[in-house]
């Protein structure tokens, strides 16, 4: 009997101190966290591309320069995964890069990169690299003869049809000069050197 009352006794002791705890005890705070806005950052470059000639074989090409647009330069990253090989080439610009592509004109199975460049807001330009032997080899691409440059007044178009470069332009029409006729020319590649064909209508 005395051990009954003993327990019943315990038992109530401890519900009643569970009971006062419960009361006593403030309900936990939520910590507020502060979320810090990212901060976006304008992309340096002017000009960035990625241009992949086959899996693990990339090229970026991208343009900085402050103050003038036109003044600056660009570089050429060259990332082979696969043979673990990595080379950069650095070239001063006078001129707005406003595209780069990768073709094998001359068929030769070395890659070339085509940096085209905006001169004085509407002429063209062509910047061209082959990437051979581990190294960036420059080749010329031919300016416009003064046969060609003829009622020239930029506007310049080039372009890849076909696999083939083409470069036109309006030129005033040399019978009627309120009008104006469109020159093509096909441009190819033979030992790294550049010839031109004029495309007739």
């Amino acid at each position: 009997m005395k051990i009954r009352t003993l327990t019943k006794q315990h038992l109530l002791l401890l519900a009643g101190m569970l009971f006062c705890f419960a009361c006593t005890t403030e309900p936990e705070k939520t910590k507020e966290v502060a979320v810090e806005t990212p901060v976006v950052r304008k992309n340096p470059f002017p000009f960035y591309t990625d241009i992949e000639v086959k899996p693990g074989l990339n090229f970026e090409v991208f343009s900085w320069g402050k103050g003038k647009d036109s003044i600056g330069g660009y570089q050429i990253l060259m990332s082979d995964s696969l043979k673990k090989d990595y080379r950069s080439l650095s070239v001063e610009r006078n001129g707005i890069v406003n595209d780069a592509w990768n073709m094998d004109l001359d068929n030769d199975g070395n890659p070339e990169i085509y940096v085209q460049i905006l001169k004085n807001k509407t002429a063209l330009d062509l910047n061209v690299f082959e990437y051979a032997g581990g190294s960036f080899n420059k080749i010329n691409f031919p300016s416009l003869t003064s046969n060609q440059k003829k009622g020239y007044k930029g506007n310049d178009k080039i372009f890849v049809k076909g696999g083939e470069l083409y470069r036109s332009f309006p030129v005033e029409d040399a019978q009627d000069t309120t009008k104006t006729i469109t020159k093509t020319y096909q441009y190819k590649l033979r030992g790294n050197s550049f010839s031109t064909v004029e495309n007739k209508p």
